[in-house]
């Protein structure tokens, strides 16, 4: 692959637009780049970067997890709950992250053993753990939990010597080991065999069932401990905790270049856009541009990152036919 090609590869665009987002932002909002305000953004977005992780893996696979949000709003309504029955909130998290497990099991049961689509399957379970959630807290909201693992969520708690709050150090850390097992081993090009081609993995000695199982698990898992992250950040346990982010992730994943048919990306553009989409918001929010107008710049970002990578591929097909077939024969 040539210095050019690389620097056109859809991964890097995103992070030449994620510097000139930056960039604008600083010369035109005061406060934009106060390490305050970064670290209020990048604490913004933890939730749905830890969350973006297992949907990379996901996605990858030719897979995608649409319950995410709706597991969130489960494990904090499940934590409100057993936090309002007397449970000490160190026994609370392992139970929450059991439930985000066995969620993320039905997922991978219904789409490997029944074999549904897994848009179809994570469509109804995110109705099924959002109804979950209301029926286990209802309409009422939970605080009071303990400072000292408040103060751990949010922003104004960071790493000594630097901006960075803990949850986003945590997904950093996070980061590093998954762009390993996804690219530095065989677990990782295991997943792009299934997503470019799942027939042709499952004949290759690939164990395609048990790996999407895995993949579903895991997400269940993080989505159940992002939940935790969201109620401590925002100090209250609701039904309808993170209702409708799972489409800002799905939105990132997209952006960042990975590919919604599966087999194509890298962890490193995903990563890009969670942070494009999260400054992006955040200088929209500093604008004064409402929550709505975001929203609408979020299904642009969805429209955009999907159809864009297609159609430099479609361009850079047609160029390379036409070269060959303007290429001189070769001599005889």
């Amino acid at each position: 692959m040539t210095a050019l090609t690389k620097l056109l590869r859809w991964d890097s665009v995103v992070g030449v637009l994620l510097v000139a987002v930056f960039l604008a932002g600083t010369g035109s909002t005061e406060g934009f780049a106060d390490t305050a305000n970064l670290s209020a953004a990048l604490n913004d977005v933890a939730e749905v970067a830890l969350i973006a992780l297992p949907m990379t893996l996901l996605v990858v696979a030719g897979q995608v997890d649409l319950s995410v949000a709706s597991m969130l709003g489960l494990s904090s309504a499940l934590a409100g709950s057993l936090w309002n029955a007397g449970w000490a909130f160190e026994t609370i998290v392992p139970v929450c992250l059991l439930v985000g497990a066995v969620g993320g099991l039905l997922n991978g049961l219904l789409v490997t053993r029944v074999g549904l689509p897994s848009l179809a399957v994570t469509i109804g379970t995110l109705t099924l753990f959002r109804g979950l959630a209301s029926v286990v807290l209802g309409t009422e909201a939970v605080a009071d939990f303990p400072q000292k693992y408040a103060d751990w969520a949010t922003y104004t708690t960071t790493v000594p010597g630097t901006f960075v709050p803990y949850p986003v150090a945590l997904f950093a850390v996070l980061a590093v080991i998954t762009a390993v097992v996804l690219h530095c081993t065989g677990f990782g090009r295991s997943l792009y065999a299934i997503g470019a081609q799942e027939d042709a993995a499952y004949f290759a000695g690939i164990r395609v069932k048990r790996i999407k199982m895995a993949l579903f698990v895991v997400s269940g898992l993080v989505s159940s401990f992002a939940g935790i992250v969201y109620t401590l950040r925002y100090g209250s346990a609701r039904a309808d905790n993170g209702l409708g982010l799972e489409l800002v992730v799905i939105a990132s994943v997209l952006l960042g270049g990975i590919d919604f048919d599966g087999g194509k990306g890298t962890l490193g553009g995903a990563v890009a856009g969670v942070l494009l989409v999260g400054l992006l918001r955040n200088l929209l929010t500093l604008n004064d541009v409402s929550s709505e107008i975001q929203v609408v710049v979020t299904g642009v970002l969805l429209i955009a990152s999907v159809l864009t990578p297609r159609v430099i591929s479609v361009v850079t097909e047609r160029r390379h036919r036409r070269a060959a077939a303007t290429a001189p024969a070769p001599a005889s």
